[in-house]
């Protein structure tokens, strides 16, 4: 029985082509400014670190802050400090009216029907846990967080690691074999599949082809007949 939906934010619930031509394109364009005039001593730290581990893991990061930002965000590496820089920049975003969210036209009702089900619905995305309530908070379909439990970043671990959707389980006080989680990273399942979960593959339009996909049951849309006899 299914008491939880987990669910990834790329090619899930909302459009890739969001987060990397307008998300990420806000935080390249504000880093410096904002590096400049509005980060905190934490995030510069942690980035400094990251900058550190690059170079000893024989990478070749450019040394100015703001250069290695965008280095980061060119590459869309998950980086924690990274994570966090661009969270506040889209809060900058969201707040003055520049930004506002995309989401698939099936997922508000979808979280509305899961909900009065009596199913718990929380998220698991590489950006920060500021960044995925900016982004609920913020739709073209109004503000969804009043249907989200919890948000879950990579500070419970990477995604392509099993003991990271154990922790979740263990968070949302269930058994593992409870939540099922909904990605479209086949690598991302095998992970959330080795840990126990349930698990469905997103194929959305404009979602990178997945190998090995014959391994998992696929949905198009959150209207898909599986959802039916979700209880």
């Amino acid at each position: 029985m299914i008491r939880a939906i987990l669910l990834d934010i790329e090619g899930t619930t909302t459009p890739i082509a969001f987060v990397h031509e307008v998300l990420f394109s806000y935080a390249r364009n504000h880093a410096k400014e904002f590096l400049a005039n509005r980060v905190d001593a934490e995030d510069i730290a942690r980035l400094r670190e990251e900058q550190t581990a690059d170079l000893n893991n024989g990478e070749q990061p450019p040394m100015p802050l703001d250069a290695y930002v965008e280095w980061l965000i060119a590459r869309d590496h998950k980086s924690t400090g990274l994570k966090s820089l661009q969270g506040k920049i889209w809060r900058q975003g969201y707040a003055d009216g520049s930004l506002k969210s995309q989401v698939y036209a099936d997922v508000a009702p979808a979280f509305a029907r899961w909900r009065a089900r009596g199913l718990g619905i929380s998220i698991f995305s590489s950006g920060s846990v500021l960044a995925q309530q900016l982004l609920f908070a913020n739709t073209d379909a109004g503000d969804l967080t009043k249907f989200i439990d919890q948000y879950f970043d990579t500070n419970v671990g990477k995604k392509g690691e099993a003991a990271s959707y154990r922790r979740i389980a263990e968070a949302l006080n269930l058994r593992t074999e409870e939540v099922l989680f909904i990605s479209d990273v086949v690598a991302e399942l095998d992970a959330a599949n080795e840990a126990g979960m349930q698990t469905l593959l997103s194929i959305r339009p404009g979602n990178p082809p997945q190998e090995r996909t014959e391994r998992y049951q696929t949905i198009q849309t959150f209207e898909h007949h599986l959802f039916v006899t979700l209880k």
